[in-house]
């Protein structure tokens, strides 16, 4: 009797305490090896990553120390009002951006397979894999929101409790919107079958996108001078949706208002500092409430969820190719035709990966809605101009942020398939070809565009929109060429996690590539066209220097010679170098 007593207790399931301290205990361990190899391995990657961060904090800093300096004589409403704005719409991005990594984290990740074999309760797995979702949303909104509410103190002279309430504000306002997308995620995983997820998940974001589209448009007024009465109150009226007392960014908006305010007596500091405690008390209390719901979300939804998209499986059949596929595999001439089948199997395994697409269509689709949304301003030519290579980097930058992350890992992702493709009667120098031209046509429809739309939105002249557009070309072609270059010098056959891969050193130096590539190539364009524009507008800049040079239309010519130069370099250098390398390869 003894002996089957201790057996009972022996197979007994862990306490809720046990368990959080032995999870816990797995994140620090994971954590600390993750640490110490950044700090052994990757010091050149950590060290760029903490660098360009400062950097990009100061500007932030900067750019919005200035603007409240230069409203800070305006009324409060006006803060209240672009407060509200800002964190409504990171709350939705956030909602967005938490469901896509709690789905691939509970439900494609190797560790949830694993844990989900141990004794633990499914919301304790769940509780493990929201912190790490938890950790990417909030260290984003820290990098974007501290330096604006830094200078905002600054600016308004708050006292210290503003700034000490800073972090825990930040933090429970993170936690409300993940927590929503963590508890959408689970539900519309665990109420529809895995072979409809793809085709729910673009109705949702279409409709999502459709909706805001729709409020925009119909929040569009008659326009007025910039900076004028007119215009502030129109811009006023567009902000009032985001001042709903239900929302939590209205009720981090309000306590940071409230925090921010130094009375004339010590006492109506207390009552302005109380009052702000109240505020943060309700976003704890909400997001401690959501955290509960999740909990209980997962106890009857996630496994029955996993189960579902593990266990259903489709039928064996013959699927014929969609029609775009069909024609992309058999247009052109015999020798082109494995290449393009190559096309047409990257272009499955894209459409079939929910990470890739629906990130994809996020991104694009909100700056496509910012550049739609530029018509609500009237602007000088040469604001304008400055505007739209300010634009044109943007969707660089983006384009360079998925080269780097989906397409530099694409040829080290065929380590496992790689005895396949030396079957099959191809080159190797086809694959690497092939990645380039999904890369390159991948990006260039949807980047064309966008800086056709902001082109048009800003107003500016035909002219500069084709200059636009000939940059956009040559920088789709150049990243496309160093992601899929450098993947094929630097593979890592062995590692099945694209995210590993991309957070290598290869990685490291294509994404910092890329940026410098961006930057010389906008740079080139801008100054010489930029210059130009205000020799024309103003008619005082001198022509026999060097700088009169820059802004005439031979300037404009070298300009664009100098960047087709450097998008031949960029696209063919890498791609001759990683073709070499690919051709000497042993899997």
């Amino acid at each position: 009797m003894a002996t089957d007593a201790g057996a009972v207790a022996a197979v007994h399931p862990l306490s809720p305490e046990r368990e959080g301290r032995l999870l816990l205990k797995l994140r620090a361990t994971t954590a600390g090896h993750l640490i110490g190899s950044m700090l052994t391995q990757a010091r050149l990657r950590l060290g760029l990553v903490a660098t360009l961060s400062l950097i990009f904090w100061a500007a932030l800093f900067g750019l919005f120390f200035e603007a409240f300096t230069f409203i800070d004589s305006m009324h409060a409403e006006v803060i209240s009002l672009l407060f509200n704005a800002f964190f409504s719409s990171l709350m939705v991005m956030m909602v967005f951006s938490t469901g896509i990594l709690m789905y691939g984290s509970l439900y494609t990740s190797t560790e949830a397979k694993l844990l989900l074999t141990c004794p633990l309760r499914p919301e304790a797995i769940h509780a493990h894999k929201f912190q790490e979702a938890f950790w990417f949303s909030s260290w984003g909104f820290v990098l974007l929101g501290s330096p604006m509410l830094v200078a905002y103190g600054i600016v308004r002279d708050a006292p210290w409790p503003f700034f000490a309430m800073l972090l825990p504000f930040m933090i429970s306002f993170v936690m409300i919107p993940a927590a929503l997308g963590s508890i959408l995620c689970m539900l519309l995983v665990a109420g529809l079958p895995r072979l409809r997820i793809h085709a729910i998940t673009i109705a949702v974001v279409s409709l999502s996108l459709a909706v805001i589209w729709l409020v925009y448009s119909a929040l569009q007024s008659t326009q007025s001078e910039t900076m004028t009465v007119a215009w502030f109150e129109e811009t006023l009226a567009r902000l009032t949706l985001t001042e709903q007392r239900v929302l939590p960014s209205w009720w981090l908006s309000s306590g940071l208002l409230e925090s921010g305010l130094r009375g004339e007596t010590v006492a109506e500091g207390r009552a302005s500092t109380l009052e702000a405690l109240k505020f943060l008390g309700l976003l704890i209390a909400n997001a401690l409430l959501l955290n509960l719901v999740a909990s209980w979300v997962a106890r009857g939804t996630y496994r029955v969820g996993y189960s579902h998209l593990q266990a259903e499986i489709p039928r064996r059949r013959q699927r014929a190719l969609s029609w775009f596929d069909g024609l992309l595999a058999q247009s052109g001439t015999p020798w082109g035709r494995p290449l393009r089948l190559l096309l047409v199997k990257d272009l499955q395994i894209f459409r079939r990966d929910a990470t890739q697409w629906s990130q994809f269509m996020i991104f694009f689709g909100l700056l496509g809605l910012y550049f739609y949304n530029l018509r609500s301003f009237n602007y000088t030519h040469a604001y304008a101009s400055i505007i739209g290579y300010l634009n044109l980097a943007v969707v660089g930058l983006i384009l360079s942020t998925f080269t780097t992350r989906f397409v530099f890992p694409s040829i080290s992702l065929e380590g496992r398939r790689f005895w396949i493709l030396g079957l099959l009667p191809i080159n190797r120098d086809q694959i690497v070809w092939s990645k380039f031209l999904f890369a390159f046509g991948g990006g260039l429809l949807p980047c064309l565009g966008l800086v056709a739309l902001s082109g048009s939105m800003l107003g500016v002249a035909s002219e500069t929109l084709w200059l636009h557009l000939y940059c956009c070309g040559i920088l789709c072609s150049g990243l496309s060429g160093i992601a899929v270059g450098l993947g094929a010098c630097m593979p890592n056959l062995r590692e099945s996690s694209p995210a590993k891969i991309a957070a290598g050193f290869g990685g490291t130096l294509s994404l910092v590539l890329s940026a410098l590539f961006i930057i010389a190539v906008v740079m080139v364009t801008a100054l010489p066209s930029h210059l130009n524009l205000l020799r024309r507008s103003l008619g005082q800049m001198p022509r026999e220097n060097f700088v009169g040079f820059i802004s005439s239309q031979q300037g404009i010519v070298v300009g664009l010679v100098v960047v087709a130069l450097l998008g031949v370099l960029a696209t063919f250098l890498p791609l001759l170098l990683g073709v070499r390398a690919f051709r000497r390869l042993e899997p």
